[in-house]
């Protein structure tokens, strides 16, 4: 009986969290799921934001379904004691390098994206995020200089190990979809993009079926809202991955909508999902928040960790027969909660 670990967190996490366990369990598919506190949650249970027991949970889980972390109240905590430091440390140990980002925009959502029908129609992309490494895990600190001024600093770096492991799961997925691949860096002055490019740009002879493309993360940027449908797949490194995936969600008309999966190799393993949005404390206990991007999370799990594709694109299905037939949280212009929301998609599902 694979085991999932339910890591609900803060904020929305628990709500929309609770809305994509009802889903995974109307399938009826002899999943067992275990509870544990994450994130600022985890903080209040036993003084850290990833507790000891949540972290072994996470580990023997066949997958990891999150919810999402961040709590104002805990802003003034040390760094390693904040709730984001949970979700590093996560990352971090259990391997989760690559970061698969979809971003669709489903029929009926045309008019949620602030871009032109016409501009956004076809939007199916994949953005391919390296996750634990570059500036977010390198060096950092303050120190000060010798004019007596504070200075912050934060190393940015990759080896051609992790630049080779993050392009390979970016070609396999572009083999299996469009065979277009974008890879994005800041080579023109960043030492830390060129060996990216570098690296990236002798893989391409392995994948002669694939088309690689460069380009530098600003113009990458410009491109996602002047022609986002003409890209495929998109591999990039953590901070430029960061951004530019929640730039995408807005073409999808809201980051409600996008999910996501955080896996230790390109298939048959172990990996954690999760929805890109935050915790939106704003509207935390409200039955506001969109569950989709949670619920499509949930589907995620089950295509890469449980390899069950069939039951995937059945989840995928009815999210799809859900907003085609009008049913909308406040982010996409509706009125349905929270709750609602679930009950939408459980209906198309059954």
């Amino acid at each position: 009986m694979p085991l999932i670990a339910v890591l609900p967190g803060d904020g929305i996490g628990p709500e929309v969290t609770r809305e994509a366990r009802r889903v995974l369990e109307a399938l009826d598919l002899g999943l067992s799921f275990e509870e544990a506190p994450v994130g600022g949650a985890g903080y209040l249970a036993s003084g850290h934001p990833l507790p000891d027991a949540t972290l072994a949970l996470a580990k023997r889980a066949d997958a990891v379904l999150f919810g999402a972390i961040g709590d104002p109240r805990f802003e003034k905590l040390e760094r390693h004691l904040r709730p984001e430091a949970a979700l590093l440390g996560i990352r971090k140990a259990l391997g989760l390098f690559a970061n698969l980002r979809p971003a669709t925009l489903f029929p009926g959502l045309e008019d949620a994206s602030p871009l032109k029908p016409e501009v956004v129609n076809g939007l199916d992309i994949v953005i391919v995020r390296e996750l634990i490494g570059d500036i977010y895990f390198g060096e950092k600190g303050h120190r000060t200089t010798p004019d007596g001024l504070r200075q912050g600093y934060d190393v940015m770096s990759y080896d051609e190990q992790e630049v080779t492991r993050i392009a390979r799961v970016g070609f396999e997925m572009a083999k299996r979809r469009r065979k277009k691949l974008c890879s994005v860096d800041k080579a023109n002055v960043l030492e830390t993009s060129q060996l990216w490019r570098d690296v990236v740009t002798a893989m391409g002879a392995e994948y002669p079926e694939v088309e690689l493309t460069h380009m530098y993360v600003d113009n990458a940027a410009m491109q996602l809202v002047r022609a986002p449908a003409a890209f495929d797949v998109i591999v990039t490194g953590n901070l430029f991955g960061d951004i530019l995936s929640d730039q995408a969600s807005m073409c999808a008309g809201s980051i409600g909508m996008l999910p996501s999966a955080s896996l230790a190799a390109w298939s048959g393993a172990n990996g954690m999902y999760e929805p890109i949005h935050g915790s939106a404390p704003d509207i935390a206990g409200q039955g506001k928040a969109n569950p989709c991007a949670a619920i499509l999370s949930a589907a995620m799990l089950l295509r890469h960790s449980l390899e069950d594709e069939a039951s995937a694109q059945r989840i995928e299905k009815a999210v799809a027969a859900a907003l085609a037939k009008g049913a909308r949280t406040a982010d996409l212009g509706g009125t349905l909660s929270t709750a609602a929301m679930g009950d939408a998609v459980l209906s198309e599902l059954q």
